[in-house]
């Protein structure tokens, strides 16, 4: 099986980043946007958007509120499943696998990152929870910049989430909607029969061509 141009290579994280990188000189907005999949404890999808934040080297992290739905359902199954998408490129990126909370000097550095004001409203909002009216969400960022000051520190319940992917596919569209599809599982992380066997530093693979 022969992959060539932009799907060639042997570290399919490699290749994430390679077309994260055109897609910031082309997409308007939020290139690094990913629609985040979980499931709740009676098995019913739920799906929204959320910033991803590192591709690294074995994994791919984002951060939110650790008491959202996201996260209390990714901390009931350890799964989440994302698809990342360039309208102006035609592709997307899918990723199944299981998550590890990101938390420590990473998830500290890049809460410092941030501006001054996503940093209160970490605080000041109760993600997810209901909220009587915008005026007493704004009225709580305002408690909270009296009483954190100017350097808050992280909050407790906020953080990232590190998915390790069991399988990647990247997507690209073709002429007469035959698309180009190739999928990675780790080995034991699905069906890899027949495929081409990768090893990379990113652990051992099997790349498979899908039918569009």
């Amino acid at each position: 099986m022969e992959r060539t141009g932009i799907f060639k290579g042997d570290d399919p994280f490699t290749i994430a980043r390679s077309w994260l990188a055109e897609a910031e000189a082309t997409e308007v907005n939020d290139p690094n946007a990913i629609a985040l999949a979980t499931v709740d404890e009676a098995g019913l999808p739920d799906v929204r958007m959320v910033l991803l934040k590192e591709i690294a080297a074995e994994s791919f992290v984002f951060y939110t509120n650790y008491t959202s739905v996201k996260g209390r359902e990714i901390e009931a199954s350890g799964k989440a499943a994302f698809v990342m998408h360039w309208k102006s490129l035609r592709r997307q990126i899918r990723v199944r696998g299981t998550v590890t909370r990101e938390e420590g000097r990473v998830a500290d550095d890049y809460y410092r990152s941030r501006s001054l004001t996503s940093r209160l409203g970490a605080w000041a909002s109760r993600q997810s929870q209901p909220l009587s009216s915008r005026e007493a969400l704004m009225a709580e960022v305002a408690k909270v910049t009296v009483t954190k000051g100017p350097i808050p520190s992280r909050p407790p319940f906020w953080g990232g989430f590190r998915i390790t992917p069991l399988e990647i596919e990247f997507w690209a569209d073709g002429a007469f909607r035959l698309h180009d599809r190739f999928r990675w599982s780790r080995i034991g992380g699905g069906d890899v029969e027949g495929g081409e066997k990768v090893a990379s530093g990113s652990g051992d693979w099997t790349v498979l061509r899908l039918n569009p």
